[in-house]
């Protein structure tokens, strides 16, 4: 599966990577089993690596029925949720700028698009200025 994400717990951080194709199936299957992981919370702020995307189907439909589901998690709670896209590409661009859309309408979801790593962390709040490092020093 081209997505994958890992549960920061100490720090409230979801890392999530795209790589290749990026589905609207995939990306449904990789959100439900993030909200069905022990660490899923109501408020992490989510940092979406598309640096290695080379195309998606996201177009406003599936991206649409995507977002329902994360609806259920993320809209109607007393928490803000941050996500932060990493497109530094032009295909990541594109998705990016689709997903930021599908957003607007939502009070409860502040979403950016950054195009450097160290641009991305800074709008998280982390110190590292890498995502390797990031990770890393998560453990």
């Amino acid at each position: 599966m081209p997505v994958s994400f890992r549960i920061l717990r100490d720090r409230g951080l979801v890392y999530v990577r795209y790589w290749g194709f990026a589905g609207a199936e995939e990306s449904k299957r990789a959100f439900a089993a993030y909200m069905q992981h022990p660490d899923c919370r109501p408020g992490q702020r989510h940092l979406v690596d598309m640096s290695d995307i080379t195309e998606s189907d996201m177009d406003f439909t599936n991206l649409m029925a995507l977002q329902a589901l994360k609806a259920d998690l993320f809209v109607g709670r007393p928490e803000q949720t941050l996500l932060v896209y990493l497109a530094p590409n032009e295909a990541a661009r594109r998705m990016a700028r689709t997903v930021l859309r599908s957003w607007e309408s939502f009070d409860h979801v502040s979403a950016r698009v950054a195009e450097t790593e160290a641009q991305a962390l800074a709008l998280l709040g982390e110190p590292e200025r890498q995502i390797a490092d990031l990770l890393a020093d998560a453990g």
